[in-house]
Parts: C-alpha cells; structure tokens; sequence
C-alpha cells in the first residue's frame, strides 16, 4: 500500500495514540488502521494477529478501496462485514470506518483522515465507536488531528524532481528489508505523476509498462535482477535484489549507465527520508484483558 508522507515524529506520536486507543478497546480490534486519500498514514495489530504473519498488500489495497477514501469517505460511521481473501477466504471480520474530526473539517474537504478497525466480533460496533473517540480526543488535545488535516489538505506528496534527479519522470519503491514491524506491513512510495503522465490515458500506458518490467524480473524461467528497457517515448529501468524493488522512468534519451546513477542517487535520498516514506515501526499491541464482571449480588 502507498503510505503519506510524513514528519516522523508526528507519524510516530499517532502511531502510539492509535496502539493504546485499540489496546484499551473491549474488545479489542484485530487491526487499526488510519488513512487519508486511500494511503496508509498508520496502523496497528494485534499481537495475536501479527504473529499469525504478513498482512498481504492485495488485502490492504482492498481496505483501503473499500473503506479508506473515495465514494465511500463521507458516509458518516460505517459498519460492515470485509473478507480478506489472502489472509482467509473462508472467513471474515466485521470492520467500522469513520472520518476523524469530522465536525471540524473543510465542506471542501470530502476525505480527511479516516480510521478503520477490524473486528472478530459480531457485536463490537459499540466498542469500535468509543475507541474512535479515544483516539480522537487524544488527537486533538495534542494538537496532532489538526497537524494531520493540515498535510492532507497540502497533499503531502512530492514530484519525481524532489530526489535531485531531473532525468527522473517517475517511479515505485518498495523495501523489502528493514525492521521486521515494517515487513509486517507491505508498503510502497511513488511521487505523483506529472507530465507526460497527467492523462488517464498516459497513466495506464506507463502503468503497463511496469508490469510488463515486473513480469520479466519475475519470470519463473528466467528472473533477473536487472532490467534496462527503451520505448517508444521513454526508457525504462528494473532493479531488483534482495533490499528492495524499483521501477523508473526517464526520459527517451536516457542510457543504461546514465539511468543507474540517477538510481543510485535516488536510493541515497529514499534511505535519507525513510521515516518521511514509510510507517518503519508498526509494533503490534496486546489487547487488554476482559474486565470481570461484578458477582450478583446474594439473594
């Protein structure tokens, strides 16, 4: 899933707002996640969860396009029953989405940041709705729901041209190594397309083409690690190995040499501004314990 950009400190402070508001939870959710225009801004599971393995990116992305932005975002508090078909596709969670601060937020504004929480029980909408307001409270005393609208309404983005690489047009970075938290949540950056790329019609183009190059580096009978392409009207560059995967774009000219010292800069930038790109330490919580219930009194 693509993640927003981020100050560090303000991603790590929400982060552990979140981990204690679903800790605290009864009962507590499987997983919370906080996200605004569909990218993950943070998120949180339950150690009982985390340990069962990865949350695969094909049922994240379809969080996220379900109930983390876009026809959906203004619907007020939703509850719902979501399958996530790699994680069980024979089970599914009930899941809560609402909008954060929603009574202070621009009219304009048709997003914002959202919360979703995953539950195992049928019967726990209640219990999802009082951890939003915890969290929520906690938010804005600190001042940190305000500091997240305000990067929302900014964009919070950033062009190819930010890394200091003009021959750069476009890319896709995904680690894959780094603390195991991070490798719990698969996670991707890409700056936002521009020209060429600002029509629907181009975007699917370049599109294609990255999965064309993802389909030669993982061919089954002959996967490589390098993968320099020209096209009709740029030229392309795969890099795999065993830290990371990347996908980029150049201008026509560009040579094979040429591409990978842009690549090389690139990486110096993308490991200078992890703590911006990524969610580096989502550490999993442990729900607390069921609080007893009171003995009836004797007749």
């Amino acid at each position: 899933a693509r993640c927003l950009p981020l100050p560090g400190g303000l991603r790590r402070a929400v982060s552990g707002a979140l981990r204690r508001a679903a800790a605290a939870a009864r009962p507590a959710p499987a997983l919370a996640v906080l996200a605004a225009r569909g990218r993950l801004v943070t998120a949180a599971r339950q150690r009982a969860l985390a340990e069962g393995g990865r949350l695969c990116a094909s049922d994240l992305h379809l969080l996220l396009n379900l109930l983390g932005g876009g026809a959906g975002a203004g619907a007020g508090e939703v509850w719902t029953p979501v399958c996530l078909p790699r994680f069980n596709p024979d089970g599914y969670f009930y899941a809560y989405a609402a909008r954060l601060g929603e009574e202070e937020e621009d009219e304009e504004d048709e997003e914002g940041v959202r919360l979703i929480l995953l539950s195992t029980e049928r019967e726990g909408f209640y219990a999802a709705a009082a951890c939003r307001r915890q969290l929520e409270d906690t938010l804005r005393a600190q001042g940190w729901l305000a500091e997240l609208a305000a990067a929302v309404r900014g964009g919070a983005g950033y062009g190819p041209s930010r890394p200091g690489a003009p021959e750069l047009r476009h890319f896709l970075y995904k680690p894959l190594e780094g603390p195991e938290e991070m490798q719990q949540l698969p996670q991707f950056t890409s700056p936002e397309l521009e020209e060429p790329y600002t029509s629907e019609e181009e975007q699917h183009r370049l599109f294609d083409l990255y999965h064309y190059l993802h389909s030669r580096v993982h061919s089954p009978h002959r996967p490589l690690r390098l993968l320099y392409h020209v096209a009709e009207k740029e030229t392309l560059l795969a890099w795999v190995t065993s830290k990371f995967e990347l996908y980029s774009c150049f201008s026509p000219l560009v040579t094979k040499a040429g591409a990978i010292a842009v690549l090389t800069k690139l990486l110096r930038w993308l490991k200078k501004e992890e703590d911006w790109l990524f969610i580096r330490y989502p550490a999993p919580f442990c729900a607390a314990p069921a609080r007893p219930e009171a003995p009836e009194p004797e007749g």
